[in-house]
């Protein structure tokens, strides 16, 4: 009995030896790096992939945990590689002993012992599993990663690392790769499939070897039928469906905004941009579109924004990326063009926030010689006397020179660059061309502008990504008024041909030789523009902005949203009246003052720059009680000539004084 006790405790002695020694040996592993490295993807506001890039090797390999992935696959996967997975700590030795059993019985491998465990440390340290030193190395390692990970991160790293052939590696890659689908949106037949790859990706690759992926799949899934995962009817389906021997590329929406991402912030593995990847898929559907069959080399660019947030819903910089004589590569959202007449709003919006001009106010259109300069309408014709709003909705040339003139083309470019635009001025001097169209602006520079006016005439943060760009200042670019007038007036422009656009202002423009063609348009919500022509600069005879680019930019609306949101309402002090019951100024712009006695501003003086939060005005001559306007709204009344007012704001402003008999005077000043 005592030698008995004494063999019993000497057994139990040894065995703690053991395990202790064991304990200390896997204590003492030297794990692997456990991170890995991932491809830059960007994901669109909604979580959707919209472009992935490989690794530094060419592999594609995309981020992926657990919950990224359909549960179905993963029971699928655990019962079939290793169905005591949640049970072991990394080394089944059940498994282990049958498998070595059967290879005995029958001369040959049936099964194999490996863990999901003991297969990350085969991945992580890109080992081999046939050598008994290879295995016993992850063994060691496996039972390392159970003390140091939890059973779903170690499964995360099998989801990441698995190969399923070729560059692809993860379930993740290998999903969008054959499927065309994200992981958590798998198929009975698929999940199958991503279970049978990894075993031998090589032979059983469907995009090459499709006959040999069926085979392989149907084993697993008649496997899960015998032990009961899967239902009989379920099995069934799931083998009728061919694998098909394609493979596809991996999502590459946006690819020129994406690349001006990742440029910007090489460190970054995700963005997650503001553009919705179903109305980005079908503008680039609709940019293709528009330039197939053309034998002109004409190239398109667009761009969808809600002016409301500032977020770009949809960038286009091509018809096509790729490596052509048409310039795919070429981002030209990005491109510096002439913006042709696209910035007559601009003009008139600024016209009718300094008091220049109203909607209803007559405006010549006549031969004239401005200084040398001699601008002519884009069909020869002159059509007389008629509204500003006439002359903005038929796209006149002279009379919006002539309000340039009035304006001073620096202005024009203050109001530009307050709306976030970048305008390149050939030369560095801007003149009266700039109305026509004689500056340089991108297609990102003009949806700035007009998202302004559709926003109440308040600056936009046009961005792609959900925080605010920092040092942004919301700058006015011109009143509330002022940009409903120009929404009110663009809202009747007239459309191309067979086009409604009902609810949509828009601008169309042609620059000099027929460079470039826009459109550029907005409702209560979004703002749409579109760019076409050729990317080297050159003329493309006979197009014109309103047959080219137009029926593209409603047509993009269409794609946008069912239904338009309207343009809201005017606001309470905009001046709804005819031209004869306007202001005797407003009634006609340009009219010689005739009268001895007509009103003069004494102080301060046309083009001062000024200083300090009080202004003081004064008046000479006319008939009293005078009014005064800053930047159109009166702000005083008074029998005197002379009168204190608030600085209207820092920047450019107009000052207007109206006498009892209607005349009046003005000065353009700059306060700081």
């Amino acid at each position: 009995m005592t030698r008995w006790v004494f063999t019993l405790a000497l057994a139990l002695w040894a065995s703690a030896v053991a395990r202790d020694g064991v304990d200390r040996w896997v204590d003492a592993t030297v794990l692997p790096p456990l991170q890995v490295a991932v491809g830059t993807e960007l994901r669109d506001r909604d979580g959707h992939l919209l472009r992935a890039y490989t690794v530094a090797d060419g592999r594609w390999r995309l981020p992926v945990t657990v919950s990224d992935v359909d549960p179905a696959y993963l029971r699928m996967l655990i019962r079939y590689e290793d169905k005591r997975y949640g049970r072991h700590n990394g080394v089944d030795l059940r498994a282990m002993i049958r498998a070595a059993g059967q290879a005995v019985w029958h001369g040959e491998v049936v099964s194999g012992g490996s863990t999901l465990t003991m297969q990350v440390a085969r991945l992580l340290e890109d080992g081999s599993t046939g050598r008994w030193a290879g295995k016993l190395r992850q063994i060691r390692v496996a039972l390392a990663l159970e003390r140091h990970l939890s059973k779903d991160e170690i499964l995360a790293l099998y989801l990441n690392r698995a190969p399923f052939g070729g560059n692809i590696e993860g379930v993740r890659a290998a999903s969008y790769a054959y499927f065309d689908r994200p992981p958590r949106r798998l198929t009975p037949a698929q999940a199958a499939l991503l279970v049978a790859l990894p075993q031998s990706p090589e032979t059983r690759r469907p995009d090459r070897a499709p006959e040999a992926a069926t085979a392989a799949r149907d084993k697993v899934l008649q496997r899960l039928q015998d032990n009961g995962v899967l239902d009989d009817v379920t099995v069934t389906a799931a083998m009728r469906d061919p694998v098909r021997p394609t493979r596809h590329l991996l999502p590459a929406f946006a690819p020129h905004l994406a690349d001006r991402v990742t440029t910007a912030q090489p460190e970054r593995h995700q963005h997650d941009l503001t553009l919705s990847l179903p109305l980005q898929g079908t503008l680039e559907r609709l940019a293709r579109d528009a330039v197939a069959g053309r034998s002109d080399g004409v190239q398109i660019a667009m761009i969808a924004a809600d002016h409301q947030t500032g977020h770009i819903l949809a960038s286009v910089g091509s018809a096509a990326y790729s490596a052509d004589t048409g310039g795919g590569f070429i981002d030209l959202t990005q491109a510096v063009r002439s913006p042709g007449s696209t910035l007559k709003p601009l003009i008139y919006g600024l016209g009718f926030d300094r008091g220049l001009i109203h909607p209803e106010t007559m405006i010549s259109d006549r031969p004239t010689d401005f200084d040398g300069y001699a601008p002519q309408n884009f069909d020869g014709l002159y059509r007389g006397e008629l509204r500003v709003r006439t002359a903005l909705q038929h796209s006149l040339n002279i009379p919006a020179v002539a309000v340039t003139q009035e304006l001073g083309p620096h202005h024009l470019l203050a109001g530009l660059r307050r709306a976030g635009a970048e305008p390149h001025v050939p030369g560095g001097a801007p003149g009266l061309a700039v109305a026509l169209g004689g500056i340089g602006l991108t297609l990102e520079d003009l949806v700035r502008l007009y998202a302004a006016i559709g926003n109440a005439g308040a600056a936009v943060d046009l961005r792609w990504h959900d925080e605010a760009t920092p040092g942004f200042v919301p700058h006015t670019v011109m009143n509330r008024s002022a940009a409903w007038q120009i929404a009110d007036i663009l809202l009747d422009a007239p459309r191309p041909p067979n086009v409604q656009g009902t609810g949509i202002a828009f601008k169309t423009g042609t620059s000099y030789g027929h460079r470039d063609a826009w459109a550029i348009g907005f409702d209560g919500r979004h703002v749409v523009g579109v760019w076409m022509g050729r990317p080297d600069g050159t003329p493309v005879p006979g197009a014109f902005g309103g047959d080219l680019a137009a029926p593209v930019m409603f047509a993009a609306f269409a794609r946008l949203k069912p239904q338009i949101d309207p343009i809201s309402p005017p606001p309470h002090e905009t001046l709804l009246l005819p031209t004869a019951q306007l202001p005797r100024h407003l009634q006609q712009f340009g009219a010689a003052e005739v009268a001895t006695n007509a009103p003069r501003i004494a102080f301060p003086p046309n083009g001062a720059v000024l200083e300090g939060g009080l202004l003081t005005l004064k008046v000479r001559d006319g008939r009293a009680p005078y009014v005064w306007l800053a930047n159109g709204q009166p702000v005083a009344r008074t029998h005197r000539t002379q009168v204190d007012i608030d600085a209207p704001g820092v920047g450019f402003s107009s000052l207007t004084v109206i006498d009892a008999d209607g005349q009046s005077a003005r000065a353009q000043v700059t306060l700081r």
